[in-house]
């Protein structure tokens, strides 16, 4: 079973006050992978991951949040 990756893009986005269009055109892509990125319908590359965290000002942990069904499996198992 794969994990999930959800991410804070839009959050953010917001934050900063700017348009899915223009974060686009800060890191080089697509206004339409911003959209896919923030609906969940596409995962960031390593580069683009790193662009978007530098320009946010933060991690990539904390950008991207990985949910791993095994960790849910392994506190399960310690019930």
């Amino acid at each position: 079973m794969e994990g999930k990756i959800d991410n804070r893009i839009a959050e953010y986005r917001k934050l900063r006050g700017i348009t899915q269009e223009e974060l686009a055109g800060i890191v080089y892509v697509s206004r339409q992978t911003i959209i896919s990125l923030e609906n969940g319908k596409y995962i960031a590359s390593l580069p683009l991951a790193h662009k978007l965290a530098q320009y946010f000002d933060t991690t990539i942990e904390e950008l991207f949040l990985f949910h791993d069904p095994m960790d849910q499996a392994q506190k399960e198992d310690l019930k």
